[in-house]
Formats: structure tokens, C-alpha cells, sequence
């Protein structure tokens, strides 16, 4: 009910009532599909800064949301978690090719990683990647078709199966292959996978953003669920931009601009370390110490060569992802 309730608000805005100081007075940004109570929040405290200011939510799983601005969606901004659904907007036309340099830290405010969430007292025993491929575990996270949270999944178990096995990737793909075989039910995004989970009972594992597993267990119940951090992981950053095409449309650039800068001071490094999410601040980070256990990130470019491989070798047509997900 509660995230009901926060989805509702987001959907419906923040409204001020005095005169916004910028050219246009409100924002749709669209968001990746487990988000909803991290840009309640952002939106609040951005447009307490920004009287007369409306700030609206789109959510969906990002290769969705970015489908669907190409088909017309007037998002001012994204706030994605994977580069190539930023990238799909750059080919339509929709993004400029340097959205990265726009912004600090290759325009990701903050970053996370793929994280397990078990029942209480961990009856499987689930450690680690190694454990996902067991005959007696279900795990649940959603399609990989369309959700950027399931392809951060899909390319961290590849990545530590890369590992295991020394590049042999016959043995790779068998391991993935195993893990897909094991999930009962592809949801479309972040947010159907942990209501199969956490609400129908269904898996003895979520896989899903360490920030997901934290708000999980907080509001299901701390004695109901437990975290685990699997021995390495993928860093998944959150990449931001400007819809160019857009805001030139809706006079919306100096808004939206200021909206991003946002997510990047202290005070939304702040309300984004409170969601679970690890943040670029140092100071910021510092005093949420605690609350990130350690563990060995490998990334994108290191393991696989970069987005545009990852694209050309696991997600296009007939590539390595559908090859695991058709022989499940």
C-alpha cells in the first residue's frame, strides 16, 4: 500500500503554487522501474528550492521508457540505470552524443550493484553466484529483454563465471543458462520481480540493486529478509541526461539542468544514500559508511570492453543474452 501510495504521488507531481523563476515550470522525468520512493523524495526537496516548480514521474523498466520516448513520451530528463538504453535516445536523435560530458562522473550522480535478498535465516544457505546455479534454488529477477536491473544480473554472473572458469565461455554460458533455468517467472521489470517475491512468495532469492534489497527488508520487515553481498559484483552506475529534443520544445533546458545538478549536491547525495544507493560525495558517503558492506566491483569496460561490445555480443538480436534466455 505504501508504495502504491508513493507512486501515486509521483505520477501526480509536486505542486507550488508562486511563479516558477525559470522559462518553464515543470519537468517530466523518466525513471527506471525501482525509483518510485527515491524521486518522491528528490522531487520534494528539489521543488522546495523551486516554488511553482511540477516535477512528474514516469516509471518502467529503462529499455521500456526508452522505447517508449522515442515513440513520443515528452520526457524532459532520464534517470536511467544502463547506458545503452541513454545511447538507443542518442541514435534516434533524442540525446546529444556528449550527454556524458554534461555531467560529473560520466553523467551517474551515484551507482550500485547487482545484490542478493534471502528469506530469514537464509534456508538455502545462498552465498554467493555459485549458489544461484544449485537444482534447488529459485531465483527471482526479472526480463532481461526489458529491464536494465536483470541485464546488470545477467552481465555480473557472467562476469564471475568469466572468473571461475578462466574465459571458458562454453562453461560461462552453461553457468548462466543454469541460472535462467532457474527463475520460475521473467516479471517486465524491477518492481513486478519483488512483488512476486516479497508478496506472492514465489523464489528463495531476489536478485536485484543493492538499493532495492535495502528498502526491501525496511519496509517488508527486517526479520522476514536478509541481504546478502555476493563475493564480486558488477558497479552499475545510474547514468542522467537531457532529452535535448524535448526541453528545446517545452523551453525546459535551464530546469531540467538544474534539476540534474540536483542529484549531484550534498543534499541529494544525501536522500540518495538514505534509498540505499552508494553516492559520489565523499563526505556525503562517509557518514553512510555502515550501511555498504565492502566488496570487489569489476565493470563494464573491464570485464566485457565496454557498452558498445556489450550491445553488439550479449544484447542484440540472436546475441549471447537471448542464446541464455532462449534455452532456459
Amino acid at each position: 500500500m505504501k508504495r502504491l501510495l508513493l507512486a501515486a504521488t509521483a505520477a501526480a507531481g509536486l505542486l507550488f503554487s508562486s511563479a516558477s523563476a525559470f522559462p518553464a515550470d515543470k519537468l517530466l522525468n523518466a525513471s527506471y522501474d525501482v525509483a518510485r520512493e527515491l524521486f518522491v523524495d528528490i522531487n520534494r526537496a528539489f521543488v522546495a528550492h523551486h516554488e511553482g516548480v511540477t516535477v512528474d514521474q514516469s516509471h518502467a523498466g529503462t529499455s521500456k521508457q526508452a522505447r517508449a520516448i522515442a515513440d513520443g513520451l515528452a520526457a524532459d530528463v532520464v534517470t536511467f540505470n544502463q547506458v545503452t538504453d541513454i545511447d538507443f535516445l542518442v541514435k534516434q536523435g533524442l540525446v546529444s552524443d556528449d550527454w556524458q560530458k554534461e555531467f560529473p562522473d560520466n553523467a551517474s550522480p551515484f551507482y550500485s550493484l547487482p545484490s542478493f535478498l534471502v528469506r530469514a535465516g537464509n534456508p538455502k544457505n545462498i552465498r554467493d553466484w555459485d549458489d544461484l546455479a544449485r537444482d534447488d534454488v529459485q531465483i527471482i529477477f526479472p526480463n532481461p529483454k526489458t529491464s536494465g536491473n536483470a541485464r546488470y544480473t545477467y552481465l555480473a554472473a557472467t562476469a564471475y563465471a568469466r572468473e571461475k572458469f578462466s574465459g571458458d565461455e562454453t562453461r560461462v554460458k552453461e553457468f548462466v543458462t543454469k541460472i535462467f533455468n532457474n527463475v520460475p517467472v521473467f516479471d517486465t521489470g524491477g518492481r513486478a520481480a519483488t512483488t512476486t517475491f516479497a508478496e506472492r512468495g514465489i523464489g528463495d532469492v531476489l536478485i536485484t540493486f543493492e538499493s532495492e534489497t535495502q528498502g526491501i527488508a525496511n519496509e517488508y520487515g527486517t526479520d522476514k529478509y536478509e541481504q546478502v553481498v555476493p563475493s564480486v559484483s558488477l558497479l552499475a552506475e545510474f547514468p542522467v541526461a537531457i532529452v535535448d529534443k524535448v526541453v528545446d520544445q517545452n523551453g525546459s533546458r535551464d530546469l531540467a539542468r538544474s534539476y540534474l545538478d540536483f542529484l549531484y549536491s550534498p543534499e541529494g547525495q544525501k536522500i540518495e544514500a538514505e534509498h540505499g544507493l552508494r553516492v559520489r560525495d565523499e563526505a556525503v558517503a562517509a557518514g553512510f559508511k555502515d550501511k555498504f558492506p565492502d566488496v570487489r566491483l569489476v565493470t563494464v569496460e573491464e570485464v566485457f570492453g565496454g557498452w558498445d561490445k556489450v550491445q553488439a555480443e550479449h544484447f542484440a538480436e540472436g546475441a549471447l543474452l537471448d542464446q541464455a534466455y532462449g534455452n532456459r
